[in-house]
C-alpha cells in the first residue's frame, strides 16, 4: 500500500534536519522513488518490494545521514543501487519472467496528456510508447538509470552525476547515447 503524498511540503533549513521527521519523508517522497522504480524494473509488485526496502534502508540509515545532498538525492541513490542488486541477484530471477505480464503497459499511456485524442491517434501514441519502454530494456544498465531519471523523474543533469555517481560529462554521454538507441529503435532517421 503506497502512503498518500502529502499536500503541501513544508519547507525545511536543511536535508538533515529533513529526515528527522521520516513519516513525513515517506509521505512526501514515496510516489517519486516508487515512480522511478516501477519504470526500472516495470514490475509493480517487485517496484513496490524495493520501494519498501528503500525507505526502510533509508529508516534504518538516517542517522548517519549528513545532508551533503537533498534527501530526494539520497532516496534515488539508495533505490538505484538496490534495482542494481535486484538484477544480479538470481533468487529473484522468477521476477525476470513474471515482468512481461506484470505490468499493464497501456497505463503509460496515462503520462501523455490530451486524453480528447481519437482512438486511432491514442493507439499510435501508446504503439510509441511501448516501443519506448522496449528499447529501454535493451540499454545499458547506466543508459537506462540516467534515461528514466532524466525523463521519468525530470531530474537535471548535475542531479543526475550525484544520484548516479558520475560526472556530468558521463551523463551526458549516457543520455546522448541512450537517446541515439532508442531513437534507432523507433525508426527515427535523427541519430
Amino acid at each position: 500500500m503506497e502512503p498518500a503524498a502529502a499536500a503541501l511540503p513544508v519547507e525545511i533549513d536543511s536535508p538533515a534536519a529533513e529526515i528527522q521527521d521520516f513519516d513525513a519523508v515517506v509521505r512526501l517522497y514515496w510516489p517519486r522513488v516508487f515512480r522511478f522504480t516501477l519504470a526500472s524494473l516495470r514490475d509493480r509488485d517487485a517496484a513496490q518490494t524495493l520501494t519498501q526496502d528503500c525507505f526502510l534502508k533509508a529508516y534504518r540509515n538516517r542517522e548517519r545521514f549528513r545532508g551533503d545532498a537533498s534527501v530526494h538525492t539520497w532516496l534515488i541513490q539508495i533505490s538505484i543501487n538496490l534495482i542494481r542488486d535486484f538484477g544480479r541477484n538470481r533468487r529473484l530471477q522468477f521476477w525476470r519472467h513474471a515482468r512481461s505480464s506484470a505490468v499493464d503497459v497501456t497505463t503509460a499511456g496515462d503520462w501523455i496528456p490530451g486524453r480528447e485524442v481519437s482512438a486511432e491517434a491514442r493507439a499510435v501514441i501508446q504503439e510509441q510508447v511501448d516501443g519506448i519502454w522496449k528499447a529501454t530494456e535493451r540499454l545499458s544498465e547506466r543508459q537506462r538509470t540516467v534515461f528514466l531519471l532524466r525523463f521519468v523523474e525530470d531530474m537535471e543533469l548535475l542531479e543526475i552525476a550525484a544520484v548516479a555517481g558520475m560526472t556530468e560529462g558521463a551523463v551526458k554521454v549516457h543520455l546522448f547515447r541512450a537517446i541515439r538507441s532508442i531513437r534507432k529503435s523507433m525508426g527515427d532517421g535523427h541519430e
